[in-house]
């Protein structure tokens, strides 16, 4: 019996084939934004071909269930190889020691951390420890119905020009009375608006925000003077500063002007769901939700930088998601392949094709801006807040401690049941004792 050139050709190929499939290594990776799915799928296809032999296999699940998922992971044996960390979280992984040390990969690799953006690198070390690569990093702006918005006779250049203080609230809260409209048509501005019918509040808060308030409280208590540690790590923190108590003071009091809905609703309702309902006119949030307002936000809105502070500059929390390798994997050699990739420029290029994220590498976000401009969506906000004044997340041993703590002075403030300085007082006292 004698067989074609061709079909021995085909044989040998599926052999191979085959043989490959049965030797292949499989990374588990997981990340909480379904948005940046397409990307990272893209991103593992163009991985796979230029390493043979390892395979990428990519599950979502959003925030809440994530970090669940990935705690009991630690414990059950069934963590991610690969996940993408947070700079609230990973402090007390590393303590655990759940996390692989890329330090001496990235020595030993001889890559250039460099081209990240200043600080996103550094946010991820401790003791010349390495606990995650970059991948991206978001800041804070505002999102306006703009149908609201002119109908007020608030224009984009007032949105932009605000300014903001915890004594009378400045321009931005003479914006936020003119879009705060009751029952009966009359607007914040008016003596004869009722407070007690409002139909349209002006802003809304999002909540309380813990120990963090990214897009809570941050930015306005930092360009009120506020500090949340000297340095990252550091156990002693400034919740207790005068300064951050009178910019809770102040937003705790806007529901009762009638300007913002009561934290009780908030937490029900969400502050994005009211907005897209069209309660709420102007909103604050960040970079990673562009798309979610996009896709929901069925009329003109636009993003606008945060109001500019006493200290005379705005400012917004710069914060940068990595990706970090569980101790337990068994395939930690091509885990870090993998790693190395998403923050190679090569990945971080195809991220930013996407439009949903800023990469991490230097450049890749105005990329990013001009691909979300092609969609409609002008984004630059983001990118006028990540040049003003930019402070990291506080990083800390002991963080679900410390969010506990401050969750719980932070209601207690949002509701009326305690003045700022007391509540804060008493937390800061009780966190700065952690270590003690």
């Amino acid at each position: 019996m004698t067989l074609k050139l061709g079909t021995l050709t085909s044989i040998a190929t599926a052999a191979l084939a085959c043989i490959g499939s049965a030797h292949a290594v499989e990374v588990k990776y997981m990340l909480w934004d379904s948005n940046q799915m397409p990307a990272y799928k893209q991103c593992a296809a163009d991985f796979e071909k230029k390493n043979a032999g390892i395979t990428i296999k990519i599950t979502q699940s959003g925030w809440g269930d994530y970090w669940t998922t990935i705690s009991t992971g630690f414990v059950s044996g069934t963590a991610p190889d690969v996940f993408t960390d947070h700079l609230a979280k990973y402090p007390e992984f590393a303590k655990n020691q759940q996390l692989v040390d890329l330090a001496p990969l990235v020595q030993r690799d001889k890559l250039d951390t460099g081209i990240y953006s200043s600080g996103l690198y550094d946010a991820w070390g401790r003791e010349g420890k390495q606990y995650g690569l970059p991948k991206d990093w978001d800041t804070i702006g505002m999102v306006v119905n703009m149908e609201m918005a002119k109908k007020a006779g608030v224009s984009l250049a007032d949105l932009q020009a605000m300014t903001w203080n915890p004594k009378d609230g400045g321009s931005f809260e003479q914006v936020v009375r003119k879009l705060s409209v009751d029952a009966g048509g009359n607007n914040a501005t008016a003596p004869n608006f009722d407070k007690k019918k409002v139909a349209v509040f002006g802003y809304q808060n999002p909540g309380a925000g813990g120990m963090m308030g990214q897009t809570e409280w941050s930015h306005f208590a930092v360009s009120n003077g506020f500090k949340f540690q000297d340095k990252p790590w550091d156990t002693k923190f400034y919740y207790d500063s005068p300064k951050l108590a009178e910019t809770l003071d102040y937003l705790a009091g806007l529901p009762g002007k009638g300007l913002s809905s009561s934290f009780e609703n908030t937490k029900s309702l969400g502050s994005d769901a009211m907005f897209v309902a069209k309660k709420v006119a102007m909103v604050p949030q960040g970079s990673w939700m562009i798309t979610y307002f996009k896709d929901n936000a069925k009329f003109e809105h636009a993003w606008i930088p945060l109001p500019t502070g006493p200290i005379g500059s705005r400012a917004t929390m710069f914060n940068g998601l990595a990706d970090s390798i569980w101790t337990g994997s068994k395939v930690q050699a091509e885990a870090w392949k993998w790693v190395k990739y998403m923050g190679s420029t090569d990945c971080q290029n195809v991220v930013a094709g996407y439009g949903v994220v800023f990469p991490a590498i230097k450049g890749m976000a105005e990329k990013a801006i001009e691909v979300q401009k092609t969609k409609g969506v002008d984004s630059s906000a983001f990118l006028t807040m990540a040049k003003s004044k930019t402070f990291l997340a506080p990083i800390a041993d002991g963080g679900s401690e410390i969010t506990e703590m401050m969750t719980a002075a932070l209601e207690a403030v949002l509701v009326g049941k305690s003045d700022a300085t007391s509540a804060l007082k008493a937390a800061n006292s009780k966190i700065n004792a952690l270590k003690k």
